[in-house]
């Protein structure tokens, strides 16, 4: 209703993101990086040996958006979580999902 064609967006957390692709959003920047800790959760020997040590990193965010969200924010990754923005075009559902069988 406000005329608009396309809408951007920038997930401040990992959940966000996910969040807005099951909404239809595509990625403008960062699909590479959201399939790279979809694909670290799974596969990195050394991040996943870090799952239970902190009560944010608990042993079932291999298996969960919500605590990946939190292991990430308490710096699991080593790194911040930033530089994903992402577009909606009204009338388009985008088919992208970066964390593939993954539950809520």
């Amino acid at each position: 209703s406000l005329g608009h064609t396309i809408y951007f967006n920038e997930p401040l957390f990992y959940h966000n993101a996910i969040i807005f692709e099951r909404y239809g959003f595509s990625y403008q920047r960062g699909r590479r990086k959201m399939e790279a800790i979809h694909k670290r959760f799974q596969e990195d020997e050394s991040l996943i040996s870090l799952l239970g040590t902190t009560p944010f990193r608990r042993p079932e965010a291999k298996e969960s958006i919500f605590y990946r969200t939190w292991a990430i924010h308490d710096g699991i990754l080593g790194e911040k979580f930033d530089q994903v923005t992402m577009y909606k075009q009204v009338g388009q559902k985008s088919i992208f999902t970066t964390a593939p069988g993954i539950h809520w």
